[in-house]
């Protein structure tokens, strides 16, 4: 998976023959967790009738997994209220967007853990992640095509520590096996990523500081072990 593409100018391309046409295409969305849902759902919401498709069963820690799930209800209140009461203050929305839906995808961690068999010492980064984002992705594309949407892509994409190209190129993959759209995204361009930490903030989210199986907790557990070593080995 080498090939590269601006996937965010073929998403505006879209958006543009979408708006020629007048049409509000049904996307199902695949959302990692509300932070990164933020900016995609703001900025999609206008072009697209979305459904949030919550399926994370990488997130091995069912406290941690629930309440990623309860901030995305949230979230999609404080949008849903905004559609209702015509109320876009500080957003980049107006009457043009519309309501999201949320659709919770089935909880069972060993889905993860039979689909990263053998890979668990792999960095992070490595074909472990590509093996998560296969898992998501095809049971996205699977529900898309089951429930009719034109549609389907994920939050992924805003993520600076993931690889758009990627998850890019597994969306098209999945896609193509199930016979339906992959909405092709690179949501962290155009200052999307930043976008979403001021949403974040905007609404009070729970912002984890890692992605969400138990390799990347440990890495970043480990992460901020060594830079308060450095910082102690600074002040002595």
């Amino acid at each position: 998976m080498s090939s590269k593409g601006n996937y965010a100018k073929q998403l505006e391309q879209l958006i543009d023959d979408f708006k020629v046409r007048g049409e509000h295409p049904r996307i199902l969305l695949h959302a990692c967790c509300a932070p990164c849902s933020s900016y995609c759902l703001e900025y999609l919401r206008e072009y697209f009738d979305i459904t949030l498709f919550y399926y994370n069963p990488n997130i091995t820690m069912a406290d941690e997994y629930h309440k990623r799930v309860a901030e995305a209800e949230r979230l999609i209140g404080e949008y849903n209220r905004q559609v209702e009461e015509q109320d876009f203050e500080g957003m980049n929305s107006d009457e043009n967007a519309r309501m999201i839906e949320l659709l919770e995808g089935i909880y069972n961690p060993s889905d993860y853990i039979n689909a990263i068999k053998g890979l668990e010492s792999c960095p992070e980064g490595g074909e472990r992640c590509t093996k998560c984002f296969e898992l998501r992705l095809e049971e996205s594309a699977r529900i898309a095509k089951e429930k009719g949407y034109d549609y389907f892509t994920t939050t992924l994409t805003i993520s600076p520590m993931k690889d758009a190209d990627r998850l890019n190129l597994i969306g098209q993959k999945m896609g193509e096996k199930y016979g339906v759209k992959f909405l092709p995204s690179d949501f962290k361009k155009k200052n999307g990523y930043k976008r979403s930490i001021e949403l974040s903030h905007k609404f009070g989210l729970y912002r984890q500081d890692f992605c969400g199986c138990a390799f990347s907790k440990a890495e970043r557990e480990k992460q901020k072990q060594e830079k308060q070593l450095e910082e102690q080995l600074k002040q002595n």
